[in-house]
């Protein structure tokens, strides 16, 4: 028996590397994806490229292949996940300053980043009680999972970051006389950066988890792992565990924070409407609108179409999903 081919496929990537002319990369970039049906995001900045992609598996490949054509990204290494529905509405390529947004000038994670340590060899590393273990992701991703002994810096954001390692530099923090630190997020990106901006302060032994924890869930078996909890991926899936199987979370539609069962059973829980998290932020206007959007895509969803009202412009999510900092790729 033949295995099924999926119909769509996701793919995150993200590479650092020097890229002054991100500039003149982009329309050729856009009508590529637009010629081939490839919808997503894109980031091309100065310091490399980042984003998830999706389209029919030739479609996605003939874009990467474009890519590696350019001899800076022949190492560009990606992320795929099959999918049975396309999970993007369009394809923008954007410029920007920052591939992911640190707000720290000079960084060059492409010359100075820390040193990678494999899936494989990343429990013997975090198990070293005299190794400072980080995890550099937002406060509500570590909260549905993260690896044992791991540190929450408790961050809204990534660019919040700099100033929690300014803090925990002082006597008495955890990072002061410049432990050797180990760090990790998702797909790679932010902790890999994270790496270049500890050795900018002084760090000499900075680890970075190679591939993220979705490299090391797919990797490392579960019987061995160290990992506890869900892992927060920024598609429709929403979290995955061992092996990258769906996990056990739904988003709301809201204010996009994944929700667990306990946060499913409250009584502020209303799909498509507010949660405990966002629960009488709304106003009695948007909560009619977010209410109707939620009963026509329901609607559609029964017909076996796509509801392109989810990312009308104007959309509380959309605003509260911003100031989450979207994606790694982030991926990613």
């Amino acid at each position: 028996m033949h295995p099924v081919t999926p119909r769509f496929l996701t793919v995150a990537l993200y590479q650092f590397v020097d890229l002054p002319d991100c500039a003149a990369l982009r329309a050729p970039l856009q009508t590529l994806c637009d010629e081939r049906g490839v919808r997503g995001m894109l980031l091309l900045a100065p310091e490399g490229i980042n984003g998830t992609i999706a389209g029919e598996p030739a479609a996605v490949h003939a874009v990467l292949a474009w890519l590696r054509s350019d001899a800076r990204f022949a190492a560009l290494q990606h992320k795929e996940a099959p999918t049975d529905r396309q999970p993007f509405y369009r394809m923008r390529v954007r410029l920007k300053r920052e591939i992911v947004t640190l707000g720290v000038p000079g960084l060059n994670p492409a010359r100075n980043a820390g040193t990678y340590v494999k899936p494989e060899d990343w429990n013997a590393l975090i198990g070293d009680p005299a190794v400072v273990v980080v995890d550099t992701r937002n406060d509500y991703e570590v909260g549905i999972g993260t690896f044992e002994r791991a540190i929450n810096p408790h961050t809204r954001s990534f660019a919040e970051f700099p100033a929690w390692v300014a803090a925990q530099s002082q006597p008495g923090g955890v990072l002061a006389g410049k432990p050797r630190v180990a760090m990790f997020c998702t797909g790679g990106i932010r902790c890999e950066k994270s790496t270049a901006f500890l050795k900018s302060q002084g760090f000499d032994e900075v680890y970075h988890l190679e591939g993220g924890i979705l490299k090391y869930l797919e990797t490392v078996p579960e019987e061995a792992s160290r990992w506890h909890g869900d892992c927060f991926v920024f598609d429709e899936r929403v979290s995955v565990g061992h092996g990258l199987v769906p996990g056990h979370h739904q988003l709301c539609r809201s204010c996009r924070m994944p929700l667990g069962a306990a946060e499913l059973a409250s009584p502020h829980y209303v799909a498509g409407v507010s949660c405990p998290y966002c629960h009488g932020t709304r106003t009695p206007g948007q909560e009619r609108a977010l209410a109707e959007r939620e009963r026509q895509m329901q609607l559609a969803a029964r017909r076996g179409q796509a509801h392109i009202g989810a990312l009308q412009p104007g959309n509380p999510a959309r605003a509260i999903a911003r100031k989450k900092g979207g994606s790694e790729g982030e991926s990613t």
